[in-house]
């Protein structure tokens, strides 16, 4: 017997295909699936907005166009082809018999919810009234919930309409290939994999530094802040890739047990070991709060008390207006003891490893300086698409898993709450705001946060 885990999908409608999302987003990843020959069904597109299936489809080219994207015409026509519109309000129940009549007779339906999360149970709700959800598999937009009580509602919800295993819930760092191939460098180079633990390792820094503010978003943003927006899902979703266990049973949560073990060897963090930061400029924001005390940076500290990384801190920091573009994880080395033939102990060593942008990988090392009785800080660095070439972009990789029915980079409803538990105190008794100006790498405690082991890396230094 098929079940929705072992069927293709047969048709995919999209909820909220008008949005912001799917502009930036959700067409370009359709349109680059079409052109490698991975869409095989048609797409529905459900909104509040009366179009037309012909404005859609002119929606989606310009969509496409300003992406950047170069438009292949056959291609563009083959995707134009898969699709229409069905238009609505989400709360009429109308709208859901609309759909039921725009793909009858398909068995395996996808329903992708691009749209706000207090929106999540009324359109799951509307799906089981028109008898849509057997063999159907949710695909949901972050966030899930905003804190611990609402998340663990939100699955309640879910859950009296859907089997966890119909729903898919996207944390799109999971679809980057950078972020996957973490587990690979680690568990298929017997070279890193004894090396990957408390023995071998001091500190690990994981960085998600954006150049820009939030202009344009300031009431969205100004509702939820930094913690919520990048480090409760897409930095702990990285910590548990880099720290977790290998898989010991192959299939979709093989895996994703062994990364929520890892969250749950995580004590809920502590409020003193955390530093909130909010940019110069950030309340005279169209949207924002004039006394607004939302972070737009955050830094903080997390243990894992398990046998491999007990006493290995973990400093995670994510801000907007620092100086660069960057996302990355570096693991710090113990620092070798001093040689007899120097005068004095060679730096530690370093792999770092790149999310965004130009994915790759560097270990920095020491070598001889030339001349000198002394070493050298050198790097060995990869970049991932030289020697790989172009990887899929992380929606392209997750909605033709979701297609599959391939769960393993979605979040699981035990992940979900376990990270919200970890965030917890951090939302329950935040610290004071403190300002930094725009370019700067935030307000001076985040690097008193590390005191006792080596400063932020700043990834614009090579060899740093």
């Amino acid at each position: 017997m098929d079940t929705p885990e072992s069927t293709r999908a047969d048709v995919l409608v999209i909820f909220g295909i008008t949005g912001d999302l799917a502009k930036k987003m959700t067409f370009r990843a359709l349109y680059r699936m079409e052109r490698r020959g991975l869409l095989d069904c048609p797409i529905v597109g459900v909104a509040r907005r009366d179009w037309s299936s012909s404005t859609l489809r002119d929606h989606a080219r310009r969509a496409i166009e300003d992406t950047g994207e170069s438009i292949d015409e056959t291609v563009f026509d083959r995707f134009a082809q898969r699709l229409t519109m069905v238009s609505g309000d989400l709360a009429d129940q109308q709208t859901y018999d609309r759909v039921a009549q725009a793909i009858w007779g398909r068995h395996s339906p996808i329903f992708y919810l691009e749209i706000p999360p207090s929106m999540f149970s009324v359109v799951v709700g509307g799906l089981a009234h028109a008898r849509l959800t057997a063999g159907a598999r949710v695909v949901l937009e972050k966030p899930f919930g905003h804190d611990l009580a609402s998340a663990q509602t939100l699955n309640d919800q879910l859950h009296a309409v859907l089997d966890e295993r119909q729903i898919f819930r996207i944390d799109h760092f999971l679809g980057k290939e950078a972020a996957m191939d973490i587990v690979f460098l680690r568990f298929g180079n017997s070279v890193f994999e004894p090396l990957w633990n408390r023995d071998r390792i001091q500190a690990v820094q994981i960085t998600l530094a954006e150049d820009f503010g939030v202009d344009g978003r300031g009431s969205f943003y100004d509702s939820v802040g930094a913690l919520r927006d990048v480090v409760q899902n897409h930095l702990l979703q990285l910590l548990g890739l880099f720290a977790a266990e290998p898989p010991s049973v192959a299939g979709a949560d093989g895996l994703r047990d062994k990364r929520v073990e890892v969250f749950r060897a995580i004590p809920p963090a502590d409020p003193k070991h955390y530093v909130r930061g909010q940019y110069d400029g950030y309340r005279a924001i169209e949207g924002v709060k004039p006394d607004s005390r939302t972070e737009t940076f955050a830094a903080l500290r997390l243990e894992i008390d398990n046998w491999r990384w007990a006493g290995v801190p973990f400093f995670i920091r994510a801000g907007k207006a620092l100086p660069v573009r960057a996302t990355e994880i570096r693991a710090i080395y113990k620092r070798p003891p001093r040689l007899a033939i120097t005068h004095h102990a060679p730096d530690p060593n370093e792999l770092i490893l790149r999310i965004d942008p130009n994915p790759g990988a560097k270990l920095v090392i020491q070598a001889k300086e030339p001349g000198a009785d002394s070493t050298r800080t050198v790097d060995l660095s990869l970049n991932f698409a030289d020697q790989l070439g172009e990887a899929p972009e992380p929606y392209e990789r997750l909605l033709n898993d979701a297609m599959n029915g391939d769960s393993s980079q979605f979040t699981r409803q035990d992940n979900v709450e376990q990270t919200w538990r970890i965030m917890q105190p951090l939302l329950d008794a935040p610290p004071p705001v403190r300002s930094y100006p725009p370019g700067s790498w935030g307000p001076h405690g985040a690097d008193a946060l590390l005191s006792g082991h080596p400063g932020w890396r700043d990834p614009r230094r090579e060899g740093a």
